[in-house]
């Protein structure tokens, strides 16, 4: 039997390892070798709350992408 792969960027397994990188945006991107901006698009996309911390470094820019996802979507 084959393992199966599994999509780092699934909303589950994106919250999942948010929360293991104790909601720290920085750490997780580390994690996920990408940039900090990125990291926060993909959150935003998925609807993944920030935490506060995380929200007062960049909740602006996390709500101009939660602005443009729900602009795609309409």
């Amino acid at each position: 039997m084959e393992p199966r792969s599994v999509d780092p960027t699934d909303e589950r397994v994106l919250e999942r390892n948010y929360d293991y990188a104790q909601k720290n945006v920085r750490l997780l991107s580390m994690w996920y070798e990408c940039e900090t901006e990125r990291m926060i698009e993909l959150l935003a996309k998925h609807g993944i709350e920030l935490s506060r911390n995380d929200w007062r470094r960049f909740g602006p820019y996390y709500r101009t992408i939660r602005r443009q996802s729900y602009q795609y979507t309409e």
